[in-house]
């Protein structure tokens, strides 16, 4: 983890309600609340980070919980079209039955790659799929009363990226990224990076006439990519800007530092570093438990404490 992309960092939708969400991410799926604050650009929204037990990049998933007033987003190209959950071999019949029980859209299990996984959706329509990998991840999950380690998902497994052309995005991944494309299906394209052993595969499917999505409720806003601090991070920044993207400057987002810009295909991408990490404000034992507001906004606390609404 020197000088490397180091697969993805975390990943960022848009949601409705911010209890829904929060009930079924803590509950339902099992997922730590990790951090609790709000959007840097909208302090009466809440900003959700879901994790394993120290907010470990490539388990990250974050979400803008908007409201019920948040139209619906539409799959389509140009988009994150799913999200890839590692989980353990036999722990499929656990989560097709918590499904069931808790009135959650799914399908059967399937198998690609060799990989069997079965698809669910989340409240607000977001798309993820639960895959068995070929070699077990031995990441410590977060466990729950209700979710045991040996069914718990272990981070992230993988992300899909709909387009209507792969070629320059493909190059994204491979010319700076340092992926390699190491398996096809029909028009699905595996791109797997060996500087980790976890959340390091994104998937490229192309869909020339498929009209392109729209970014809303249920819908990934970006992803971000994984650095190992924000000296390097600045390092891919020139690499970005010498291939001819534009790409902002970097950003503190208080738990790590950002760049973003815009891949060929559309999809905002983000670089993250793995500084200072969630435990600035917060200890591991305390994770998630308070709402910690960005320096600009503590003055504002009380405010608004009373506009966010309660999630228990």
């Amino acid at each position: 983890m020197e000088n490397t992309i180091n697969g993805i960092h975390h990943i960022t939708a848009i949601a409705g309600d911010p209890k829904k969400n929060y009930d079924f991410y803590t509950r339902i799926l099992g997922l730590r609340m990790v951090k609790k604050t709000v959007n840097f650009d909208d302090p009466n929204t809440y900003h959700f980070y879901y994790g394993d037990r120290e907010g470990t990049p490539g388990t990250i998933l974050t979400f803008f919980p908007w409201g019920n007033q948040i139209p619906a987003g539409r799959r389509g190209t140009r988009q994150v079209t799913e999200i890839g959950y590692s989980v353990p071999e036999g722990s499929l019949d656990f989560w097709l039955n918590r499904f069931e029980a808790n009135g959650v859209t799914y399908n059967k299990a399937s198998e690609k790659f060799g990989e069997e996984y079965l698809t669910f959706l989340d409240p607000d329509g977001l798309k993820f799929e639960l895959t068995v990998p070929k070699k077990a991840d031995n990441r410590t999950p977060w466990e729950t009363n209700e979710v045991s380690a040996e069914v718990a998902t272990r981070g992230f497994h993988h992300i899909t990226i709909t387009s209507n052309k792969i070629e320059d995005t493909a190059k994204i991944l491979t010319d700076i990224f340092g992926y390699k494309l190491v398996e096809q299906h029909v028009n699905r394209f595996r791109f797997l990076t060996d500087a980790v052993e976890n959340a390091a595969i994104v998937d490229l499917v192309e869909a020339p006439g498929e009209r392109a999505g729209h970014v809303a409720g249920g819908s990934v806003h970006h992803v971000a990519f994984r650095v190992a601090n924000d000296d390097i991070l600045m390092e891919f920044r020139e690499k970005i800007v010498e291939a001819g993207y534009q790409i902002t400057d970097k950003i503190d987002r208080n738990y790590f530092y950002s760049l973003y810009f815009r891949e060929p295909g559309g999809v905002l991408f983000e670089i993250a570093s793995d500084n200072p990490g969630f435990q600035t404000d917060e200890t591991v034992e305390t994770l998630g438990s308070g709402l910690m507001l960005p320096p600009q906004y503590e003055p504002r606390r009380a405010q608004i404490e009373k506009v966010l609404p309660v999630l228990n």
